[in-house]
Formats: structure tokens, sequence, C-alpha cells
């Protein structure tokens, strides 16, 4: 059975502190791409990709954000319109996960979803591939996530492509589910002309997925 009501783009935003890998995840699932290369995100950017759940063919607008707090005045702009949010964070980097509640806080007041409480949150774990460095363990991850309305857990590694793209179809599959939900009127999102990008890049190291 189709709905009659489609939506044919979700938007998704994924936060989280800079070098934790967003830029990285996104290109891995979209582009099948990863490079070691760091180069900061400035303001943010987008990427789309169609996927195809049950009987519908949905376009996901995936934004990177930038992690740097200079750009977080920034979010209101990117952040309205949002039908996710993922959230993500470092494994081996425990301030990256000690930081996932201010993103979280600071996303419900400038995207100001109708209902908050409900709001669909996906974590990320990222760099599994560096398990010998791991400073957060799943069970920690798991337990944060059960004081947030049990929000979906995924341990990834945009490096080895691992676990990214079962992650990114959950995403769109709950945000769907989430939408046929709701009674409101649906229209795209349509993007600014701006791509802001950085052209300053240094090496990353220790092979991570930065």
């Amino acid at each position: 059975m189709s709905s009659v009501r489609r939506k044919a783009l979700l938007k998704v935003i994924i936060l989280g502190d800079s070098g934790v890998g967003k830029t990285s995840l996104m290109n891995v699932y979209v582009n099948k791409k990863f490079s070691n290369q760091y180069k900061a995100t400035i303001g943010a950017d987008f990427l789309t990709k169609e996927v195809h759940i049950d009987d519908r063919t949905v376009t996901l607008q995936i934004w990177d954000t930038a992690g740097q707090e200079r750009f977080q005045s920034l979010g209101v702009a990117f952040y309205r319109g949002a039908d996710c949010c993922v959230l993500a964070f470092d494994v081996t980097n425990p301030i990256s996960f000690k930081s996932l509640d201010s993103w979280r806080d600071e996303f419900l007041i400038q995207a100001s979803p109708r209902d908050p409480e409900h709001f669909p949150f996906v974590l990320l774990g990222n760099k599994v591939d560096l398990e010998q460095n791991r400073a957060v363990s799943a069970k920690r991850a798991q337990s944060w996530c059960q004081t947030k309305n049990n929000i979906p857990y995924y341990e990834v590694s945009a490096k080895e492509a691992l676990n990214v793209e079962a992650a990114f179809q959950a995403i769109a599959r709950d945000a769907l589910a989430r939408e046929s939900q709701d009674t409101s009127d649906f229209s795209d999102f349509a993007p600014p002309s701006v791509r802001l990008t950085s052209n300053a890049q240094s090496s990353g190291s220790s092979g991570c997925s930065c």
C-alpha cells in the first residue's frame, strides 16, 4: 500500500565536534570515497543521495556542519526543516562524546521542532577501526541513548565503510516513519545557493577518519 501524501526529500543534519568524521561519513555513504586528508568544514555543506525505502524513492539531503564553535551561530539557518539529526562522536575521543548533550540541546533550540521530545535522533560512534585506542565503550554510548528516549546507536567506521550504509538506511526509514505520522503539510527544503567549503587542509594522523 502506498501513501497518498509523499515527501520526495528528507533533510538529515550531522552534528558533532570537529574531527569526529562527519564529512567522511557523508562522503563514504554518498560517494563511496574515503580520504585521510582532513579538511575542516566551513559553515555547512551538503550532498544528496536517492534511496529506496519499501515502495518509496526518496532523496536524502545530508548536511555536514562545522564542528568549530565559531560556526555554531549559523545553526538556525541550516537546522530548520530537518527531518532527522545524526549525532556523531569519535570512540577514541571522550571529549567528543561528552559534547553530545550540548549538540543535541543546541539543535533542539535552533531547529524548534514541533515535537522535540520525539524528534528522531540517531547516534553514530565513528572510528571503530581504531579499536585499540577506544576510549568510549559501546555500553556507555548505549546508556546515553537510553536516557534520550532510546535513540538508535550504530558503531561505524568511515575509513572501512563499516556499518555506514546500514546506519543511513535506518535513518531514512525512521525519518519516513515519523513523516507518515505527521498530519501537517510538507514541502521540499530549498538549500542556500552558496556552497561553503574550506581550501585549507592538513594531513590526517594515525590513519584515522577525520
